[in-house]
């Protein structure tokens, strides 16, 4: 029986409380030998006659770890007796740093404790919660190489440090009030708030109907009560965008409706923003005039301290930057950007080293991929070279495939912003850094004119990797699975292969090669991104006609502004063409009155969802049109049946609203499925894979999964990313790694 040997450990093993967890084994098996941080992996020197307990327990690891390896090599020299933990030393980026978490049930209790020395502090954190990704600024994962380094341990805290009984044993982020990060409380012109407790003060002048930023893990949040939310929707001019709400976890099922699968994540270590329907659709009306309301419960030492002062068991909190824009993580930034918005800053002085945003799912499906989820490491064989996938235009991130794994960002945003734009540089360096990466290709969206294009080109010039073009959909789908499958793919825009705007889309075939065999029907968008912003221009293009004219008519259109409509159409000036998914639903949401101006992303086609869900669904005529071998849904057909019935409808019947646009969503699934059912039946497909941010729609979503079941085909869908464009620098890695390999 072997008695001594040198443990490798690989996989997330830094900043996972790995050192003392192996030390407190060997302590407990009778162990003599060292441990350290290698680079991003553990080296573990071993002896004694229960080695073989110590190995087996030591490949569990501690909670946090993921464990991908764990080598054993003869040990030839025997250590004397003890067990020591060693300075880090550098050595090979294999691993990854894991997402910040939530402060643990055992921290809340430490900031509760009356006459203990956590009492009240803020930043209380131990081995097993707290901030990772947001500190950490290279590898090995020790203090000095981390935004804590700015503050010495007192001697207690040292003691705990250096105590093996201690959960904090070994603790990077350990700190108190004698010598942790301090926290204040500053009015808009950067003067300090006298008052011996800023967190309580804080707590007051929101349940006072003031609003305030403060600073968190990855960056800084507008926080106010529910009764001041109109005013903060008023100074930031989002009258119509809801916000996400932090609430007491008493509160929670009183107003809304848990999934059992959101729960799971709201009560675990992740905490993000989970959106669920109201319990009262009408209700809460301020903070979201949808029928979902997102919201997540208090994550850190800071947001308990919050709730236990506060008498109002709702804030509102969403993220105190444009959306697109990347996280405010600076104060002087926060300021100059803020002052007229909010009334105080609480803010505290640790560096956020890596902005953070909150993660967002629904019904267990992600949203958005970011704290607590994301750096997101994934296990999935590509081959031996490095790629590097920069990700799409909106609602983006980046990618790095290493050695057996891919690592995803947390989100980026809107790379059209110069300063998101910097963002994902910045990202896509951090990333690169911490994992030691040399890139053998970058991959990129199909479209030329895409900055993230521009910059894998600029990339791939300077360091002599291969470019590799992905379209955008095919993406969407080789992120979802890597099996032969039928993929459908429902989003908003992506540049197609034949040059006009794709995004409601069915592929045959595996990664990367899949052959469009379905899609919507091709329309015409007036004006482009007008279009966008209007939908009723959409609804114009999709099915113009006196009809449609004599509708806008009504609503304010004056006569010049529909004639020129017309001409644009007519003369066919600035008119692209698509397929989108998300387009069509836009243009619905126009035609029921629902939304007629975009002022947030998504907007439209939520709120027909929102009313769709007070409405019954019935079967249309579906019509289809061969082109080519390439089947195609009928979109005006929809529209010419859904026009057909408001027509007939009196004008106060809301009733009748919330049933065309129930069966709109309804029969739009079941025409796409029904393409993707037929294509999959004359291959000899089983799987059906589905991806895009229309996917996120519960309504369709479900639709479309039933009738793949019913149909008697395997239902694929990726939980482990998003649903949306947060998908698609992984799938890109896939993509390119698959093609080089054919």
């Amino acid at each position: 029986m072997q008695a001594a040997g040198i443990i490798i450990v690989r996989g997330i093993v830094q900043g996972v409380g790995f050192r003392p967890f192996v030390f407190g084994k060997a302590i407990e098996f009778g162990i003599s030998g060292t441990v350290t941080n290698f680079g991003s992996e553990v080296l573990i020197i071993a002896s004694g006659a229960r080695f073989s307990e110590f190995l087996r327990e030591v490949s569990r690891g501690p909670p946090m770890s993921r464990i991908d390896t764990v080598e054993v090599r003869p040990l030839t020299q025997i250590p004397p007796a003890g067990f020591f933990i060693e300075p880090s030393r550098q050595g090979s980026l294999s691993g990854m740093i894991p997402p910040d978490i939530a402060t643990c049930e055992e921290c809340i209790h430490d900031i509760d404790q009356n006459g203990g020395r956590y009492e009240g502090y803020w930043a209380t954190s131990c081995v097993n919660c707290g901030p990772r990704y947001s500190i950490i600024r290279s590898l090995p994962y020790d203090r000095e190489r981390t935004s804590m380094a700015a503050f010495p341990m007192c001697p207690a805290c040292e003691k705990e440090y250096a105590d093996p009984g201690s959960r904090r044993h070994h603790a990077q982020t350990i700190a108190s009030k004698e010598c942790g990060p301090g926290i204040r409380l500053l009015d808009p012109a950067g003067n300090e708030v006298a008052s011996s407790d800023p967190v309580r003060e804080s707590a007051s002048l929101l349940d006072h109907g003031h609003i305030l930023a403060i600073r968190g893990i990855g960056g800084f949040h507008l926080v106010c009560i529910e009764r001041s939310s109109g005013e903060l929707k008023r100074r930031l001019g989002r009258t119509e965008q809801p916000f996400a709400i932090m609430v007491r976890p008493d509160m929670l099922d009183q107003i809304v409706r848990v999934t059992p699968e959101d729960r799971v994540m709201l009560n675990g270590p992740e905490r993000p923003i989970a959106v669920m329907a109201k319990r009262d659709p009408t209700s809460h009306h301020g903070i979201s005039n949808l029928h979902t309301l997102g919201c997540m419960l208090p994550y850190t030492g800071l947001h308990h301290l919050l709730f236990h002062y506060l008498e109002n068991p709702i804030l509102i909190m969403t993220s105190a930057n444009m959306p697109g824009y990347p996280m405010v993580t600076d104060l002087d930034q926060a300021m100059a950007k803020m002052n007229r918005d909010v009334d105080y800053f609480l803010t505290h002085d640790r560096v956020i080293v890596n902005r953070c945003d909150d993660s967002v799912v629904r019904d267990g499906h992600i949203i958005r991929l970011s704290r607590g989820i994301a750096p997101k490491r994934t296990k999935i064989d590509l081959g031996d070279q490095t790629i590097l996938g920069v990700g799409p235009e909106l609602n983006s991130n980046a990618t790095v495939y290493k050695d057996g794994f891919t690592v995803t960002s947390p989100h980026v945003g809107n790379v059209r912003n110069p300063q998101t734009f910097s963002y994902l540089q910045e990202t896509i360096e951090n990333l690169g850094r911490l994992l030691g990466a040399e890139y053998d290709l970058i991959a990129h969206d199909a479209h030329p004119q895409f900055l993230s294009t521009r910059y894998a080109q600029h990339l791939a010039k300077e360091s002599g990797a291969e470019l590799v073009a992905v379209q955008h959909h095919r993406a969407h789908i080789a992120a979802a699975t890597t099996r032969p499958c039928i993929g459908i793919a429902i989003d908003g825009v992506g540049y197609g292969d034949d040059g006009t705007i794709w995004g409601g889309e069915v592929f045959a075939g595996q990664a990367p090669d899949y052959q469009r065999v379905g899609h919507l029907e091709v329309v015409p968008m007036p004006g482009g991104d007008l279009a966008t912003r209007f939908p009723e221009r959409m609804l114009y293009g999709i099915l113009p006609g006196n009809g449609v004219l004599d509708l806008l008519a009504t609503r304010g259109w004056t006569d010049i502004e529909l004639g020129v409509l017309t001409k644009q159409l007519g003369r066919k000036v600035n008119i692209p063409y698509t397929s989108s998914t998300g387009r069509v639903l836009d243009a619905a949401s126009a035609l029921l009155g629902l939304c007629r101006e975009r002022t947030y992303d998504g907007e439209p086609a939520m709120k027909l969802e929102s009313a769709a869900c007070l409405g019954n669904a019935t079967p249309w005529d579906l019509e289809f049109i061969t082109t080519g071998g390439t089947e195609v849904l009928s979109t005006r057909a929809l529209y010419r049946e859904a026009f057909s019935r408001l027509s007939r409808l009196s004008r106060d019947d809301r009733r009748g609203i919330f049933d065309i646009a129930a069966s709109f969503q309804y029969n739009l699934a079941r025409g796409i499925v029904t393409i993707a059912i037929n294509a999959a039946g004359e291959r000899g497909l089983d799987d059906i894979a589905i991806s895009g941010g229309v996917a996120i729609n519960s309504a369709i979503r479900y639709t479309i999964r039933d009738e793949i079941v019913r149909s008697g085909f395997n239902y694929i869908v990726n939980r482990e990313y998003p649903l949306g464009d947060g998908c698609i620098s992984f799938g890109q890695c896939i993509c390119a790694a698959l093609g080089k390999k054919r």
